[in-house]
């Protein structure tokens, strides 16, 4: 199993579903969210989102919060150690931005 701590890329999925998760949502929310952030260019599958989610619970990156007694709907919420990966992810990125505007010249 991989460190929390560990400094590792994000998939798209798992970024997206991180960012999304800066505001209480359940899974159908998350879906709805990932795809108004990303103008519906990224659009998540159940299974690809499910699958994430329990990754991330598994990392300690989320946290699954308490809900209605009679409800099915998990809402999820991003934590500390989540929000760490994306402040690592988003200086990576930032690096490989950097490096590629450094040797095109920033043409695009």
């Amino acid at each position: 199993m991989v460190s929390n701590n560990e400094n590792i890329a994000l998939t798209e999925a798992v970024y997206y579903i991180l960012l999304s998760l800066y505001e209480p949502l359940h899974g159908y929310g998350v879906m709805q969210k990932v795809e108004g952030i990303s103008s519906g260019r990224v659009k998540l599958a159940a299974g690809t989102l499910y699958g994430a989610i329990s990754t991330l619970l598994e990392k300690g990156w989320i946290c699954a919060l308490p809900g209605e007694a009679n409800s099915r709907k998990k809402e999820y919420e991003i934590n500390d150690i989540g929000k760490n990966a994306i402040n690592n992810e988003i200086s990576r990125l930032r690096e490989l931005l950097s490096n590629g505007e450094q040797i095109v010249g920033g043409a695009l």
